[in-house]
């Protein structure tokens, strides 16, 4: 899916709505030619990480969640949606991204 400009000045842009996702499920979208993957987290709240494991590229929007890590399926790699890091010091931190839901909408800022 591609998302879309909503405020310029905060980077912000529309990814979708947060009615076709469900709880504890993350999605790959398109943001400014970079594939981003978005969580709706049990809690409702939404976070967003780089589609791709820094490890070997792997799908993280498959991944199982929590409501603070993402595990890539290929390697069950942990990695934080606070920060990026991996539990594995080894592995290379997973690009975040901020990301929030206004008026049902699913935004992220890149």
């Amino acid at each position: 899916m591609t998302a879309e400009v909503v405020d310029a000045g905060t980077g912000f842009v529309a990814v979708g709505s947060i009615e076709d996702m469900t709880p504890g499920e993350g999605r790959t979208y398109v943001v400014g030619g970079v594939q981003i993957a978005v969580f709706r987290l049990g809690d409702g709240s939404v976070r967003a990480t780089s589609a791709q494991c820094p490890h070997r590229g792997g799908p993280i929007a498959d991944g199982q969640i929590d409501l603070d890590r993402v595990m890539c399926p290929l390697h069950q790699y942990l990695f934080a949606f606070a920060d990026g890091r991996c539990t594995d010091p080894s592995v290379r931190s997973l690009p975040v991204y901020p990301a929030r839901v206004v008026d049902g909408i699913i935004e992220v800022a890149f």
